[in-house]
Order: structure tokens, then C-alpha cells, then sequence
């Protein structure tokens, strides 16, 4: 990992990549495709978060996969072109493309949860074990209809599953990426723990 107590010469280049990559992250996706859709303003709508899921509940599909992709490269390129600077540029890269996402400074630093952006992380630095955690995420929602159990599942099982593949640097950021994505997610917690979690209906419904 970064050696914090490295001269300005060494962390510099670390601190612009994460700024670019953390401007990248915050670029909302959503926000803006469902305000050029014709859809209105996605922090109005349902549970006002800026993510797909979100998207999917103004009834436009389209808009909501467009959202997904979206939301996934804005993760996964930046940590592709970061890669060509080593792994620890990578790493860096990913934190600051999911931290984007959740605090996105063009929203007042409230964004989405980071679930899609943090895929397209893991997607960019291990495929293997991003194949993995989709299977996880899918499993989930099919047997329980929670889209938000399977995306905290799925990104708690990521970093163990990095991990056993030999991926020690990449675990230690999956880790700190469920640990922010958990975060985002407390107010779920809180309503599957109490039995009144919207389940995922893939007519769009709230």
C-alpha cells in the first residue's frame, strides 16, 4: 500500500489520480439521464436516491439500465486507466470513483450508494472475483427480492473472495468499499430489520 510518510514528489501523483477519479465518480449518472429522459428529477422520486434502482422505479427500463452502465464505468475506467501506474494507483482510484459516488460534490456531497460504481471497481481490478459477487447479488434478490441484501452481501463477500484468490491489496480496498457501502446502507438495515424493506419488482413499482 501508499507510504503516507513519503515526500510531496512521491504522494502528489496519488492525490491528483484520486481527485480525478473521485470528480469522475461524481459525475450523477442518474440524475441526469432521467432528467434528459423526461423523467424529472430522480431525487423526487421514490426513494430519491440517484442510483438504478431508483431509476427503474420512474417506469423507464431503459433509463435504469442506461443508469447501471453508467454508474459502472464511471468505476471501472478510472482504476483501467490508473492501472497503467501500478497497482497502488489503481487502488487509489477505485476508493476515489465510490467515494464520488456516495458524496458527489456537484450534489452537496449526497449521492448514491456506491454499490454500481464499487462493481465497476472490483470488475476493473479483479474479474474473477467480480464475477463472484454478481452471483452473490443475483441469488439474493431472486430468493429473498431485496435488491439492497444482495448488494451488501455482495459487497461483503468480495473482499474474503479477493482475498483467497491471492488478491491481498485489492481485498484491504473491498474491504473499506463495504464498510462505506454498509454506511449508505443503514437506513435499509433498519427497514429489513423491521419487515418494511420494498422488495425489487421488475415492473418499476415503488
Amino acid at each position: 500500500m501508499i507510504d503516507p510518510l513519503g515526500g510531496p514528489a512521491y504522494w502528489l501523483p496519488f492525490a491528483v489520480c484520486f481527485l480525478i477519479a473521485y470528480l469522475i465518480g461524481s459525475i450523477p449518472f442518474g440524475v441526469i439521464v432521467t432528467r434528459l429522459g423526461g423523467a424529472g428529477d430522480l431525487r423526487a422520486i421514490g426513494s430519491g436516491n440517484i442510483g438504478a434502482t431508483n431509476v427503474l422505479r420512474t417506469g423507464h427500463k431503459g433509463l435504469a439500465a442506461l443508469t447501471l452502465i453508467l454508474d459502472v464505468l464511471k468505476g471501472a475506467l478510472p482504476v483501467w486507466l490508473a492501472g497503467r501506474y501500478g497497482p497502488d494507483m489503481a487502488v487509489v482510484a477505485g476508493l476515489g470513483a465510490v467515494l464520488g459516488h456516495c458524496f458527489p460534490v456537484w450534489l452537496k456531497f449526497k449521492g448514491g450508494k456506491g454499490v454500481a460504481t464499487a462493481a465497476g471497481v472490483v470488475v476493473a481490478l479483479t474479474p474473477a472475483v467480480a464475477a463472484i459477487a454478481v452471483g452473490i447479488f443475483v441469488l439474493i434478490v431472486l430468493v429473498t427480492r431485496y435488491v439492497s441484501l444482495g448488494s451488501m452481501l455482495s459487497a461483503i463477500a468480495a473482499a474474503p473472495g479477493a482475498y483467497f484468490m491471492g488478491y491481498v491489496q485489492a481485498a484491504e480496498l473491498y474491504l473499506l468499499l463495504a464498510l462505506i457501502i454498509l454506511l449508505k446502507h443503514a437506513g435499509n438495515i433498519r427497514r429489513l430489520l423491521q419487515g418494511s424493506e420494498a422488495k425489487f419488482s421488475p415492473h418499476g413499482s415503488k
